[in-house]
């Protein structure tokens, strides 16, 4: 709380003053720092900027017609559907200030997970953008809907810089609103799958209290107290994105969002507003860089998590902007665990770093017991900022690494991604890190396929870099003293383009499932 400069007489009384008023929830947080910040930019898309002041007073007139028109209160539920941009982030606001449950979705969730979200949620309200309004009349859903109003104006593409201007939420209300009671109850939560599947649920605290201990590891690690800009280029229903909102919020930081990306958005965002601090996926990092490096210059800090990061990039990008990437670890259920600093990634460009404050991190091997130094093992972890806490349960994360002496943790893939071949346990994301030191190879991914001798074996799926031209035999030819026997795909290909998902995590089971057409063909 030091580091958030909340105790301070002047400055704990304003926040005690906001959640006298309010409750323990996210408005009495905005509260808080617009009494310090009231006329700085809060927030900014490509349709309207908002002042500290004028973001509250947006929450707390959304919140009023919620609970006027909707009903929305302490036990009810409220789905959302959008993409970054100012008006969702006074929706998070206005619903945690209802003291309802918040549900983000993934905003290109496909048709069937919308369906199986809306079976098993039972949301009392389902906000979305225009956009999705075909899956939503698609579906079986039947109780209260709003759309967003924000949702089509952000594919144009259109910056209207700094100015400030009018909100179409700071408009008078159509209806009557009521005075609402303080409200401490709601949860956010999080559906963490793709685009397939059926989504996991991760319930998480919205409030500055349950959130401080990665913030406080976060402002030190990444040195952002001195910052005063940040984009967030990852979907804000993605566990860092939200973070790192709610964490700029409470220290009247300027946030850009943008309610798509592609790299051309992305660099020309970051050059407009001489952003410092980017939250994004390595996927992103690494288009940005290749489109213009040169628009990234003002960036002191990358944030990266979601997915593995590339050494190749690693290095590129402190070839080209210095020691600015940082790694970040966590799950959805967890909450943020890991912490890589750029030295600790020049030393080791695999590494996930060390744990953050309040966070006990474990390997254990196939019988549960705490692994020993450089014993690979399942990732199980207790977070005193994770509701998994208040029953004091390790959460198994679902991946495999280990520990080395230093104390630094590293990954070696999901478990479901390990692949017995001839009795031997290989993981692919080793030899993928292997692939991708190649100085031709761009992108790579390693999967299992069946193999009637050792029952599986691995084969690998490469991109090169644009231009570069590299036969599968000599790629084979320079893999092989690189790596054990075992290790060593059955076979590779040379591809134009990988699979991603809409995260920028490599989509594995969309390849293993075309090299299983592929066999049966």
């Amino acid at each position: 709380m030091t580091v958030l400069r909340l105790l301070t007489p002047a400055s704990l009384f304003r926040l005690l003053q906001a959640i006298r008023v309010h409750g323990t929830n996210l408005l009495a947080l905005l509260e808080y720092a617009a009494t310090l910040y009231p006329d700085r930019i809060a927030v900014t898309d490509e349709r309207e900027t908002l002042t500290y002041k004028q973001l509250a007073e947006a929450a707390e007139r959304l919140a009023r017609e919620l609970r006027a028109c909707y009903g929305l209160k302490s036990g009810s539920k409220a789905g959302v559907l959008c993409r970054n941009h100012a008006e969702l982030v006074i929706t998070v606001i206005a619903v945690s200030r209802c003291g309802a449950d918040l549900v983000l979705m993934n905003a290109e969730m496909s048709q069937s997970q919308l369906d199986d979200a809306i079976e098993r949620q039972d949301f009392d309200l389902l906000i979305y953008d225009p956009e999705a309004a075909a899956r939503v009349e698609c579906s079986a859903y039947s109780k209260a809907t709003r759309v967003s109003r924000s949702g089509d104006l952000h594919r144009s593409g259109r910056s209207i810089g700094d100015a400030p201007v009018k909100s179409s939420l700071l408009q008078p209300p159509a209806h009557p609103v009521q005075n609402l009671p303080r409200t401490s109850r709601g949860k956010l939560v999080l559906l963490t799958s793709g685009t397939t599947g059926k989504a996991k649920e991760a319930a998480h605290q919205p409030s500055l209290f349950a959130y401080s201990p990665a913030f406080a590891t976060m402002l030190t690690r990444l040195k952002l107290m001195n910052t005063q800009t940040a984009y967030i280029a990852t979907p804000l229903y993605h566990g860092y994105g939200i973070a790192v909102l709610f964490l700029f919020l409470a220290l009247g930081k300027k946030i850009v969002l943008r309610g798509g990306f592609n790299e051309a958005i992305g660099c020309m965002a970051i050059r407009e507003h001489q952003v410092q601090v980017v939250i994004a996926v390595p996927l992103m990092i690494d288009k940005m860089l290749r489109h213009n490096a040169n628009d990234l210059r003002s960036l002191t800090c990358i944030a990266s998590g979601g997915a593995e990061l590339n050494p190749r990039l690693v290095k590129e990008t402190s070839r080209l902007l210095g020691a600015v990437l940082y790694n970040l670890y966590g799950t959805s259920e967890a909450g943020l665990t890991l912490i890589a600093t750029p030295k600790d990634l020049e030393q080791a460009p695999t590494t996930l770093g060390k744990p953050i404050f309040g966070v006990r991190l474990q390997v254990r091997d196939a019988l549960g017991r705490k692994a020993q130094p450089g014993q690979i093992g399942r990732l199980t972890v207790k977070n005193s900022g994770a509701m998994h806490n208040r029953r004091r349960v390790w959460v198994d994360t679902g991946d495999i690494g280990y520990m080395d002496r230093s104390g630094h943790f590293y990954l070696c893939g999901r478990s479901d991604d390990l692949v017995v071949s001839a009795g031997e346990n290989v993981y692919p994301l080793e030899v993928e890190q292997v692939l991708l030191t190649h100085p031709r190879v761009a992108d790579g991914a390693v999967i299992g396929v069946r193999d009637e001798r050792f029952g599986q074996r691995l084969k690998a799926i490469v991109r090169l870099i644009e231009g570069e031209e590299l036969a599968e035999e000599d790629l084979l030819d320079w893999l092989r003293p690189r790596l054990a026997r075992y290790q060593m795909p059955r076979e590779l290909t040379i591809v134009n383009e990988l699979p991603y998902t809409p995260l920028g995590k490599l989509d594995k089971k969309r390849l293993k499932v075309e090299e299983s057409r592929r066999i049966e063909r």
